[in-house]
């Protein structure tokens, strides 16, 4: 199997032009083989940076309010159909996508980081909202439930055959990829290849991905963004606070790791790039040998895992 991580910069708050971003890569991924690709987290339409980088906890700041509003006119609404071209061309080219996005919620006033997971045959399989906001995203994200903690089947060869071979894939937001009950319910499924999206940070992702693969005896392909000031657009209402800490907010980190800890592939710092690598899933197998922690190597008689996988919302309606 081939897979690709695509270290890509958005059209910053710009949901069409980011969205025209993901359907290049998508289509140079799968002109170079790959069967699945990943995306960074909230790629569409951009991880909120100024969280971090601005005075983003100001009560009632003008400049703080209009800059969340671009955010949320520019989320992605699954239901009004902004991801049908991407189910597309996913089918198209026969490649399973898992693209991050910021999800606008039934409300419309609210956003979810979510975790889309787009299969080439039957097209949107799941949305995983990230459970717990990390720091400054919990002035921008609200928090997510358990419905889309999934494992899915990519089915290899194309499809369709009864001897036709799959393979087990799942995704997880940042730092979802540290909760150590989360990555648990992933280990449970099955899973043989996870994605781990993130806003771009080469050192974080970096130590997680490779501590998951290890412990989850999994293929992690983790996806980071980079963001300079030329990504911005110039009339951003906190560009301004954004360029007092600096002018590169997000430095990529994509990394392919294989279930042994080691390094498949890798892209560099700030460099606007899709990685591939070949995975070989014999060798998923022989690390389990020793270490299989939902298997041989875990005792659900001391020890269990309860996920809740209802779909959390304002209301109920009988």
């Amino acid at each position: 199997m081939r897979v690709a991580s695509a270290q890509l910069a958005p059209a910053f708050m710009q949901r069409e032009a980011t969205l025209d971003k993901v359907l290049d890569a998508i289509g140079e991924a799968a002109a170079n083989g790959a069967q699945l690709i990943a995306f960074p987290e909230t790629f569409v339409p951009g991880y909120p940076a100024w969280a971090d980088f601005t005075n983003a906890s100001t009560f009632d700041d003008p400049a703080q309010k209009a800059a969340f509003s671009i955010y949320l006119d520019n989320a992605v609404d699954i239901a009004a159909g902004h991801l049908d071209t991407v189910v597309a061309v996913s089918a198209q080219l026969g490649i399973f996508v898992y693209l991050g996005v910021a999800e606008r919620s039934t409300s419309g006033g609210s956003i979810y980081c979510s975790l889309v997971a787009i299969d080439p045959t039957l097209g949107i399989v799941s949305v995983h909202r990230k459970l717990k906001p990390t720091y400054g995203e919990r002035m921008m994200w609200a928090d997510g439930d358990g419905n889309g903690l999934v494992v899915h089947d990519l089915v290899l060869n194309g499809g369709g055959a009864d001897d036709a071979a799959s393979v087990r894939v799942s995704g997880l937001n940042c730092w979802e990829n540290w909760m150590p009950l989360t990555r648990a319910a992933m280990w449970a499924q099955g899973t043989q290849v996870h994605v781990a999206t993130w806003p771009g940070s080469p050192e974080t992702s970096g130590d997680i991905s490779r501590f998951a693969a290890k412990e989850g005896r999994v293929f992690v392909v983790s996806s980071g963004a980079v963001l300079r000031e030329e990504h911005v657009p110039v009339d951003f209402p906190v560009l301004d606070q954004m360029l007092a800490f600096g002018n590169r907010w997000a430095s990529g980190g994509s990394i392919i790791i294989g279930p042994d800890g080691s390094v498949l592939a890798e892209a560099a710092k700030h460099e606007e790039t899709i990685i591939y690598a070949n995975i070989d899933l014999a060798l998923l197998r022989a690390e389990r040998q020793n270490f299989d922690p939902a298997g041989h190597y875990s005792r659900p008689d001391v020890l269990q895992l309860t996920v809740d996988r209802t779909r959390r919302n304002a209301a109920r309606f009988i």
